[in-house]
Protein backbone atom coordinates (compact mmCIF):
# COMPACT_ATOMS: atom_id res chain seq x y z
CA UNK A 1 0.00 0.00 0.00
CA UNK A 2 2.81 2.39 0.94
CA UNK A 3 4.58 1.61 -2.35
CA UNK A 4 1.35 2.40 -4.24
CA UNK A 5 1.02 5.77 -2.49
CA UNK A 6 4.65 6.66 -3.24
CA UNK A 7 4.30 5.69 -6.91
CA UNK A 8 1.02 7.60 -7.21
CA UNK A 9 2.58 10.73 -5.73
CA UNK A 10 5.64 10.41 -7.97
CA UNK A 11 3.48 9.98 -11.09
CA UNK A 12 1.36 12.98 -10.11
CA UNK A 13 4.46 15.14 -9.59
CA UNK A 14 5.90 13.96 -12.92
CA UNK A 15 2.62 14.79 -14.68
CA UNK A 16 2.56 18.28 -13.12
CA UNK A 17 6.18 18.93 -14.11
CA UNK A 18 5.52 17.89 -17.71
CA UNK A 19 2.20 19.68 -18.05
CA UNK A 20 2.40 22.65 -20.45
CA UNK A 21 2.62 25.96 -18.59
CA UNK A 22 -0.19 28.45 -18.96
CA UNK A 23 0.64 32.12 -19.61
CA UNK A 24 -1.05 35.20 -18.11
CA UNK A 25 0.19 38.61 -19.30
CA UNK A 26 -1.12 41.62 -17.37
CA UNK A 27 -0.30 44.89 -19.15
CA UNK A 28 -1.03 48.34 -17.75
CA UNK A 29 -1.15 51.61 -19.69
CA UNK A 30 1.22 54.50 -18.87
CA UNK A 31 2.42 52.96 -15.59
CA UNK A 32 5.86 54.22 -14.58
CA UNK A 33 8.49 51.76 -13.29
CA UNK A 34 8.52 53.15 -9.74
CA UNK A 35 4.78 53.10 -9.01
CA UNK A 36 4.68 49.80 -7.09
CA UNK A 37 4.86 50.10 -3.32
CA UNK A 38 7.08 47.07 -2.70
CA UNK A 39 9.66 48.47 -5.14
CA UNK A 40 10.27 51.49 -2.93
CA UNK A 41 7.36 53.92 -3.37
CA UNK A 42 5.57 54.38 -0.01
CA UNK A 43 3.05 56.85 -1.46
CA UNK A 44 1.23 54.35 -3.68
CA UNK A 45 -1.06 51.45 -2.64
CA UNK A 46 -0.57 48.33 -4.80
CA UNK A 47 -1.16 45.24 -2.64
CA UNK A 48 -1.70 42.84 -5.54
CA UNK A 49 1.27 44.01 -7.58
CA UNK A 50 3.28 43.78 -4.36
CA UNK A 51 2.36 40.10 -4.06
CA UNK A 52 3.57 39.44 -7.59
CA UNK A 53 6.85 41.21 -6.86
CA UNK A 54 7.28 39.16 -3.67
CA UNK A 55 6.47 35.89 -5.43
CA UNK A 56 8.58 36.51 -8.52
CA UNK A 57 11.55 38.18 -10.19
CA UNK A 58 11.45 41.89 -11.03
CA UNK A 59 13.58 43.46 -13.76
CA UNK A 60 14.24 46.92 -12.37
CA UNK A 61 15.94 48.18 -15.55
CA UNK A 62 13.26 47.21 -18.08
CA UNK A 63 12.85 49.83 -20.82
CA UNK A 64 10.86 50.44 -23.94
CA UNK A 65 12.91 51.27 -27.03
CA UNK A 66 10.88 54.37 -27.83
CA UNK A 67 8.65 55.73 -30.55
CA UNK A 68 8.60 57.85 -33.68
CA UNK A 69 5.44 59.70 -32.63
CA UNK A 70 3.42 60.91 -29.67
CA UNK A 71 1.31 57.76 -29.27
CA UNK A 72 4.19 55.91 -27.62
CA UNK A 73 2.00 53.03 -26.45
CA UNK A 74 1.22 51.85 -30.02
CA UNK A 75 4.78 50.92 -31.05
CA UNK A 76 5.53 49.76 -27.51
CA UNK A 77 2.70 47.21 -27.61
CA UNK A 78 3.66 46.18 -31.14
CA UNK A 79 7.23 45.58 -29.96
CA UNK A 80 5.95 43.52 -27.03
CA UNK A 81 3.75 41.45 -29.34
CA UNK A 82 6.28 40.82 -32.13
CA UNK A 83 9.67 41.43 -30.47
CA UNK A 84 10.68 43.63 -33.39
CA UNK A 85 12.59 46.90 -32.98
CA UNK A 86 11.08 50.37 -33.03
CA UNK A 87 11.94 51.18 -36.64
CA UNK A 88 10.52 47.87 -37.85
CA UNK A 89 7.13 48.33 -36.15
CA UNK A 90 6.83 51.91 -37.40
CA UNK A 91 7.67 50.74 -40.90
CA UNK A 92 4.37 48.84 -40.95
CA UNK A 93 2.30 51.88 -39.99
CA UNK A 94 0.49 50.38 -37.01
CA UNK A 95 -0.32 47.12 -38.79
CA UNK A 96 1.28 43.82 -37.78
CA UNK A 97 1.74 42.03 -41.13
CA UNK A 98 1.21 38.25 -41.40
CA UNK A 99 4.96 37.81 -41.89
CA UNK A 100 5.58 39.07 -38.33
CA UNK A 101 4.13 36.57 -35.87
CA UNK A 102 2.97 37.71 -32.45
CA UNK A 103 3.77 35.62 -29.38
CA UNK A 104 0.08 34.67 -28.85
CA UNK A 105 0.03 33.56 -32.49
CA UNK A 106 3.04 31.30 -31.86
CA UNK A 107 1.44 29.76 -28.78
CA UNK A 108 -1.87 29.33 -30.61
CA UNK A 109 -0.01 27.41 -33.31
CA UNK A 110 1.26 25.02 -30.62
CA UNK A 111 -2.15 24.10 -29.25
CA UNK A 112 -2.78 26.90 -26.77
CA UNK A 113 -6.18 28.50 -26.29
CA UNK A 114 -5.33 32.20 -26.65
CA UNK A 115 -7.62 34.78 -25.06
CA UNK A 116 -7.53 38.57 -24.96
CA UNK A 117 -9.43 41.37 -23.32
CA UNK A 118 -8.73 45.10 -23.17
CA UNK A 119 -6.68 47.33 -25.41
CA UNK A 120 -5.42 46.30 -28.82
CA UNK A 121 -3.63 49.28 -30.39
CA UNK A 122 -3.08 47.67 -33.78
CA UNK A 123 -5.06 46.19 -36.68
CA UNK A 124 -7.98 43.78 -36.28
CA UNK A 125 -6.58 41.13 -38.61
CA UNK A 126 -3.50 40.62 -36.43
CA UNK A 127 -5.73 40.44 -33.37
CA UNK A 128 -7.71 37.55 -34.82
CA UNK A 129 -4.56 35.77 -35.95
CA UNK A 130 -3.26 36.06 -32.39
CA UNK A 131 -6.32 35.13 -30.36
CA UNK A 132 -8.86 32.34 -30.64
CA UNK A 133 -11.16 33.89 -28.03
CA UNK A 134 -11.77 37.19 -26.29
CA UNK A 135 -14.30 39.65 -24.95
CA UNK A 136 -14.63 43.31 -23.97
CA UNK A 137 -12.04 44.23 -26.57
CA UNK A 138 -11.03 47.87 -27.11
CA UNK A 139 -9.54 48.86 -30.46
CA UNK A 140 -7.81 52.21 -30.02
CA UNK A 141 -5.36 54.24 -27.99
CA UNK A 142 -7.40 55.74 -25.14
CA UNK A 143 -10.92 56.19 -23.79
CA UNK A 144 -11.47 59.81 -24.78
CA UNK A 145 -13.49 62.16 -22.60
CA UNK A 146 -15.71 62.89 -25.59
CA UNK A 147 -16.72 59.21 -25.72
CA UNK A 148 -17.24 58.94 -21.96
CA UNK A 149 -13.73 58.05 -20.83
CA UNK A 150 -13.05 55.04 -18.63
CA UNK A 151 -16.64 55.07 -17.37
CA UNK A 152 -18.08 54.30 -20.80
CA UNK A 153 -15.50 52.20 -22.66
CA UNK A 154 -16.36 51.45 -26.28
CA UNK A 155 -15.94 47.69 -26.61
CA UNK A 156 -16.41 44.69 -28.86
CA UNK A 157 -17.24 41.04 -28.34
CA UNK A 158 -14.98 38.57 -30.10
CA UNK A 159 -15.84 38.36 -33.82
CA UNK A 160 -14.70 35.20 -35.59
CA UNK A 161 -14.98 37.07 -38.91
CA UNK A 162 -12.60 39.76 -37.66
CA UNK A 163 -14.87 42.66 -38.71
CA UNK A 164 -15.71 44.13 -35.29
CA UNK A 165 -18.46 46.42 -36.52
CA UNK A 166 -20.80 46.13 -33.53
CA UNK A 167 -19.41 48.38 -30.83
CA UNK A 168 -21.12 48.55 -27.44
CA UNK A 169 -20.63 50.64 -24.30
CA UNK A 170 -19.28 48.86 -21.24
CA UNK A 171 -21.43 49.12 -18.14
CA UNK A 172 -18.52 49.44 -15.69
CA UNK A 173 -15.21 51.23 -15.33
CA UNK A 174 -12.82 50.02 -18.05
CA UNK A 175 -10.60 47.94 -15.74
CA UNK A 176 -13.65 46.20 -14.28
CA UNK A 177 -14.89 45.30 -17.78
CA UNK A 178 -11.55 43.73 -18.67
CA UNK A 179 -11.19 41.86 -15.38
CA UNK A 180 -14.77 40.57 -15.70
CA UNK A 181 -14.01 39.14 -19.15
CA UNK A 182 -10.81 37.50 -17.91
CA UNK A 183 -12.61 35.98 -14.92
CA UNK A 184 -15.39 34.56 -17.10
CA UNK A 185 -12.76 32.90 -19.28
CA UNK A 186 -11.05 31.34 -16.27
CA UNK A 187 -14.36 30.07 -14.90
CA UNK A 188 -14.81 28.04 -18.08
CA UNK A 189 -11.76 25.95 -17.04
CA UNK A 190 -10.14 25.45 -20.47
CA UNK A 191 -9.15 21.84 -21.14
CA UNK A 192 -6.06 22.86 -23.13
CA UNK A 193 -3.15 25.06 -22.04
CA UNK A 194 -4.04 28.74 -22.32
CA UNK A 195 -2.43 32.10 -22.90
CA UNK A 196 -4.29 35.15 -21.56
CA UNK A 197 -3.47 38.71 -22.54
CA UNK A 198 -5.25 41.19 -20.24
CA UNK A 199 -4.42 44.68 -21.49
CA UNK A 200 -5.76 47.38 -19.18
CA UNK A 201 -6.22 50.99 -20.28
CA UNK A 202 -5.50 52.40 -16.80
CA UNK A 203 -3.76 54.46 -15.53
CA UNK A 204 -3.83 56.28 -18.91
CA UNK A 205 -5.76 59.55 -18.81
CA UNK A 206 -8.43 60.75 -18.50
CA UNK A 207 -7.50 60.24 -14.87
CA UNK A 208 -10.98 59.85 -13.38
CA UNK A 209 -10.62 57.16 -10.71
CA UNK A 210 -13.60 55.89 -8.71
CA UNK A 211 -14.04 57.80 -5.43
CA UNK A 212 -13.06 54.80 -3.26
CA UNK A 213 -9.56 54.83 -4.77
CA UNK A 214 -9.20 58.60 -4.84
CA UNK A 215 -9.97 58.61 -1.10
CA UNK A 216 -6.74 56.63 -0.50
CA UNK A 217 -4.68 59.70 -1.37
CA UNK A 218 -4.37 62.95 0.55
CA UNK A 219 -2.90 65.48 -1.83
CA UNK A 220 -1.21 67.27 1.05
CA UNK A 221 0.75 64.11 1.86
CA UNK A 222 1.77 63.25 -1.69
CA UNK A 223 5.51 63.66 -2.17
CA UNK A 224 6.61 66.13 -4.82
CA UNK A 225 9.12 64.42 -7.14
CA UNK A 226 12.76 65.37 -6.39
CA UNK A 227 13.10 66.37 -10.07
CA UNK A 228 9.94 68.50 -10.10
CA UNK A 229 10.27 71.63 -12.24
CA UNK A 230 7.68 74.25 -13.22
CA UNK A 231 8.89 74.09 -16.84
CA UNK A 232 11.33 72.01 -18.82
CA UNK A 233 14.68 73.85 -19.03
CA UNK A 234 14.76 73.89 -22.86
CA UNK A 235 12.68 72.99 -25.89
CA UNK A 236 12.79 69.22 -26.32
CA UNK A 237 10.62 69.37 -29.44
CA UNK A 238 7.41 68.13 -27.80
CA UNK A 239 6.37 70.76 -25.27
CA UNK A 240 3.03 71.32 -27.06
CA UNK A 241 2.01 67.68 -27.60
CA UNK A 242 -1.42 66.63 -26.26
CA UNK A 243 -0.08 65.08 -23.05
CA UNK A 244 1.62 68.34 -22.10
CA UNK A 245 -1.63 70.29 -22.42
CA UNK A 246 -3.35 68.50 -19.51
CA UNK A 247 -2.04 71.10 -17.02
CA UNK A 248 -1.16 74.76 -17.50
CA UNK A 249 2.48 75.82 -17.71
CA UNK A 250 4.31 76.61 -15.51
CA UNK A 251 3.31 73.66 -13.35
CA UNK A 252 2.64 74.50 -9.71
CA UNK A 253 3.47 72.15 -6.81
CA UNK A 254 -0.21 71.92 -5.89
CA UNK A 255 -1.40 71.03 -9.39
CA UNK A 256 1.35 68.42 -9.79
CA UNK A 257 0.50 66.79 -6.46
CA UNK A 258 -3.16 66.64 -7.44
CA UNK A 259 -2.27 65.02 -10.75
CA UNK A 260 -0.02 62.50 -9.00
CA UNK A 261 -2.83 61.66 -6.56
CA UNK A 262 -5.19 60.92 -9.45
CA UNK A 263 -2.48 58.91 -11.21
CA UNK A 264 -1.84 56.80 -8.11
CA UNK A 265 -5.58 56.32 -7.58
CA UNK A 266 -5.88 54.98 -11.12
CA UNK A 267 -3.01 52.58 -10.40
CA UNK A 268 -4.67 51.40 -7.18
CA UNK A 269 -7.89 50.79 -9.09
CA UNK A 270 -6.22 48.65 -11.73
CA UNK A 271 -4.25 46.88 -8.99
CA UNK A 272 -7.55 45.83 -7.41
CA UNK A 273 -8.79 44.39 -10.71
CA UNK A 274 -5.51 42.55 -11.20
CA UNK A 275 -6.15 41.00 -7.78
CA UNK A 276 -9.58 39.82 -8.92
CA UNK A 277 -8.04 38.12 -11.96
CA UNK A 278 -5.37 36.44 -9.84
CA UNK A 279 -8.02 35.22 -7.38
CA UNK A 280 -9.98 33.69 -10.27
CA UNK A 281 -6.78 32.02 -11.50
CA UNK A 282 -6.31 30.45 -8.06
CA UNK A 283 -9.92 29.29 -7.94
CA UNK A 284 -9.51 27.66 -11.35
CA UNK A 285 -6.76 25.45 -9.93
CA UNK A 286 -4.28 26.71 -12.55
CA UNK A 287 -2.32 29.25 -10.52
CA UNK A 288 0.62 26.97 -9.70
CA UNK A 289 0.99 26.01 -13.35
CA UNK A 290 0.83 29.54 -14.80
CA UNK A 291 3.65 31.91 -15.74
CA UNK A 292 2.47 35.42 -14.88
CA UNK A 293 3.97 38.53 -16.48
CA UNK A 294 3.16 42.00 -15.15
CA UNK A 295 4.35 44.87 -17.32
CA UNK A 296 3.64 48.45 -18.37
CA UNK A 297 3.72 49.74 -21.95
CA UNK A 298 5.59 52.98 -21.12
CA UNK A 299 6.12 55.40 -18.27
CA UNK A 300 4.91 58.95 -17.63
CA UNK A 301 6.44 62.17 -16.26
CA UNK A 302 3.48 63.54 -14.22
CA UNK A 303 5.37 66.67 -13.14
CA UNK A 304 8.97 65.48 -13.37
CA UNK A 305 11.36 67.74 -15.31
CA UNK A 306 8.43 70.11 -15.88
CA UNK A 307 6.73 67.50 -18.09
CA UNK A 308 3.52 65.48 -17.89
CA UNK A 309 3.72 62.99 -20.75
CA UNK A 310 5.89 60.23 -22.13
CA UNK A 311 7.29 61.95 -25.24
CA UNK A 312 10.82 62.14 -23.87
CA UNK A 313 13.75 59.85 -23.03
CA UNK A 314 14.01 60.40 -19.28
CA UNK A 315 13.82 57.28 -17.09
CA UNK A 316 10.35 58.21 -15.86
CA UNK A 317 9.02 57.74 -19.39
CA UNK A 318 11.20 54.92 -20.75
CA UNK A 319 11.42 52.52 -17.80
CA UNK A 320 8.50 50.21 -17.07
CA UNK A 321 7.48 47.60 -14.50
CA UNK A 322 8.40 44.05 -15.54
CA UNK A 323 7.73 41.15 -13.17
CA UNK A 324 7.74 37.40 -13.87
CA UNK A 325 6.10 35.08 -11.36
CA UNK A 326 5.29 31.39 -11.48
CA UNK A 327 6.84 27.92 -11.69
CA UNK A 328 10.63 27.91 -11.92
CA UNK A 329 10.91 31.65 -11.20
CA UNK A 330 12.75 32.72 -8.02
CA UNK A 331 10.66 34.59 -5.46
CA UNK A 332 11.38 38.11 -4.26
CA UNK A 333 14.37 38.57 -6.57
CA UNK A 334 15.49 41.78 -8.29
CA UNK A 335 17.58 41.93 -11.44
CA UNK A 336 19.19 45.20 -12.53
CA UNK A 337 20.09 43.81 -15.96
CA UNK A 338 19.29 46.07 -18.89
CA UNK A 339 16.40 44.70 -20.95
CA UNK A 340 13.61 45.77 -23.29
CA UNK A 341 9.93 44.99 -23.19
CA UNK A 342 10.37 43.09 -26.45
CA UNK A 343 12.48 40.54 -24.55
CA UNK A 344 9.27 39.08 -23.08
CA UNK A 345 8.42 37.18 -26.30
CA UNK A 346 11.62 35.06 -26.51
CA UNK A 347 11.60 34.59 -22.72
CA UNK A 348 8.15 33.00 -22.78
CA UNK A 349 9.18 30.83 -25.71
CA UNK A 350 12.29 29.53 -23.97
CA UNK A 351 10.44 28.96 -20.69
CA UNK A 352 7.86 26.78 -22.44
CA UNK A 353 10.20 25.04 -24.87
CA UNK A 354 8.87 26.70 -28.02
CA UNK A 355 11.08 27.99 -30.82
CA UNK A 356 10.92 31.73 -31.37
CA UNK A 357 10.40 32.78 -35.00
CA UNK A 358 13.38 34.30 -36.89
CA UNK A 359 11.73 37.75 -36.87
CA UNK A 360 12.21 38.02 -33.10
CA UNK A 361 14.81 40.64 -32.19
CA UNK A 362 14.55 40.40 -28.40
CA UNK A 363 16.72 38.32 -26.09
CA UNK A 364 15.47 35.74 -23.63
CA UNK A 365 15.69 36.63 -19.95
CA UNK A 366 15.30 33.07 -18.69
CA UNK A 367 18.93 32.88 -17.55
CA UNK A 368 18.11 35.53 -14.95
CA UNK A 369 15.97 32.93 -13.18
CA UNK A 370 19.00 30.62 -12.87
CA UNK A 371 21.89 33.08 -12.51
CA UNK A 372 22.08 35.72 -9.81
CA UNK A 373 24.70 37.60 -11.84
CA UNK A 374 22.73 37.68 -15.08
CA UNK A 375 24.14 40.60 -17.08
CA UNK A 376 21.51 41.18 -19.76
CA UNK A 377 22.23 43.74 -22.47
CA UNK A 378 25.44 45.75 -22.42
CA UNK A 379 23.67 48.97 -23.39
CA UNK A 380 20.31 50.42 -24.35
CA UNK A 381 19.41 52.52 -27.39
CA UNK A 382 16.43 54.85 -26.94
CA UNK A 383 14.64 57.01 -29.49
CA UNK A 384 11.84 59.52 -29.84
CA UNK A 385 10.69 60.91 -33.20
CA UNK A 386 13.64 62.50 -34.99
CA UNK A 387 14.01 64.84 -32.03
CA UNK A 388 15.77 62.78 -29.37
CA UNK A 389 18.22 59.87 -29.18
CA UNK A 390 19.83 58.33 -26.10
CA UNK A 391 22.28 55.65 -25.02
CA UNK A 392 22.46 54.02 -21.58
CA UNK A 393 25.60 52.11 -20.62
CA UNK A 394 27.26 51.33 -17.28
CA UNK A 395 24.79 53.57 -15.44
CA UNK A 396 25.65 56.56 -17.65
CA UNK A 397 23.07 58.09 -19.95
CA UNK A 398 23.69 60.36 -22.93
CA UNK A 399 20.76 62.20 -24.54
CA UNK A 400 21.09 64.15 -27.80
CA UNK A 401 18.45 66.54 -29.14
CA UNK A 402 17.73 67.79 -32.66
CA UNK A 403 15.16 70.59 -32.33
CA UNK A 404 14.88 73.37 -34.90
CA UNK A 405 18.61 73.65 -35.37
CA UNK A 406 19.37 73.40 -31.66
CA UNK A 407 21.29 70.42 -30.28
CA UNK A 408 21.31 70.30 -26.47
CA UNK A 409 23.26 67.43 -24.90
CA UNK A 410 22.63 65.78 -21.55
CA UNK A 411 24.82 63.34 -19.62
CA UNK A 412 23.58 61.77 -16.40
CA UNK A 413 25.26 59.48 -13.90
CA UNK A 414 22.23 57.35 -13.04
CA UNK A 415 23.98 55.56 -10.18
CA UNK A 416 24.55 58.85 -8.32
CA UNK A 417 21.70 60.85 -9.86
CA UNK A 418 18.72 58.52 -10.50
CA UNK A 419 16.33 61.44 -10.96
CA UNK A 420 18.46 62.92 -13.77
CA UNK A 421 18.81 66.33 -12.17
CA UNK A 422 22.49 67.11 -12.79
CA UNK A 423 23.60 67.46 -16.41
CA UNK A 424 27.31 66.62 -16.68
CA UNK A 425 27.62 67.12 -20.43
CA UNK A 426 29.30 70.52 -20.30
CA UNK A 427 31.88 69.68 -17.65
CA UNK A 428 35.44 69.49 -18.95
CA UNK A 429 36.27 66.24 -17.18
CA UNK A 430 33.33 64.46 -18.84
CA UNK A 431 34.13 65.41 -22.45
CA UNK A 432 35.88 62.07 -23.20
CA UNK A 433 32.82 60.24 -21.88
CA UNK A 434 30.47 62.36 -24.00
CA UNK A 435 32.56 61.71 -27.12
CA UNK A 436 32.80 57.96 -26.50
CA UNK A 437 29.08 57.59 -25.81
CA UNK A 438 28.17 59.79 -28.77
CA UNK A 439 30.18 57.56 -31.10
CA UNK A 440 28.59 54.47 -29.62
CA UNK A 441 25.14 56.00 -29.96
CA UNK A 442 25.78 56.81 -33.64
CA UNK A 443 26.88 53.21 -34.19
CA UNK A 444 23.64 52.00 -32.60
CA UNK A 445 21.60 54.32 -34.82
CA UNK A 446 23.18 52.77 -37.89
CA UNK A 447 22.84 49.22 -36.56
CA UNK A 448 19.11 49.60 -35.87
CA UNK A 449 18.41 51.16 -39.28
CA UNK A 450 17.66 54.62 -37.95
CA UNK A 451 16.23 56.91 -40.63
CA UNK A 452 18.27 59.80 -39.18
CA UNK A 453 21.83 60.15 -40.44
CA UNK A 454 24.18 60.94 -37.52
CA UNK A 455 26.88 62.07 -39.98
CA UNK A 456 24.79 65.14 -40.80
CA UNK A 457 24.38 68.11 -38.49
CA UNK A 458 20.62 67.74 -38.33
CA UNK A 459 20.66 63.92 -38.62
CA UNK A 460 19.41 64.35 -42.18
CA UNK A 461 15.93 65.47 -41.11
CA UNK A 462 15.67 68.82 -39.31
CA UNK A 463 12.42 70.04 -37.78
CA UNK A 464 9.65 67.96 -36.28
CA UNK A 465 8.96 64.56 -37.78
CA UNK A 466 5.48 63.67 -38.96
CA UNK A 467 4.19 60.10 -38.92
CA UNK A 468 3.83 59.89 -42.68
CA UNK A 469 7.36 61.26 -43.11
CA UNK A 470 8.77 58.44 -40.97
CA UNK A 471 6.99 55.86 -43.07
CA UNK A 472 8.24 57.45 -46.30
CA UNK A 473 11.85 57.73 -45.08
CA UNK A 474 12.01 54.21 -43.70
CA UNK A 475 9.73 52.16 -46.01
Amino acid sequence: MLLFIVLFAANKLHAQQNKPRNILVLLTDDQRFNTIRSLGNPDVHTPNMDKLVQSGTTFTQAHIMGSLGGAVCAPSRAMLMTSRTVFKVHRDGGVIPPSEKTFPEVFRGHGYMTFSTGKWHSDKASFNRSFSAGDNIFFGGMHTEMAGGHWKPQLHHYDTAGLYKNVFTGESFSSVCYADAAIRFLQQTPQQPFLMYVAFTAPHDPRTPPAEYMSLYDTARISLPPNYLPVHPFDNGELKVRDEQLLPTPRTPGSVKQEIAKYYAMISEVDHEIGRVLDALRQSGQYENTIIVLAGDNGLAVGQHGLLGKQNLYDHSMRVPLVFSGPGIPANRRSAAYCYLNDVFPTLCEMTGLAAPPTVAGRSLQSAFRQRRFKGREQLFLTYSNLQRALVKDSMKLVLYNVNGQHPVQLFDLAKDPFEKENLANRKEYQPKVLAMRNLLYAEMRAYGDFCDPAKKDWGYPGKLKWEDALRINP
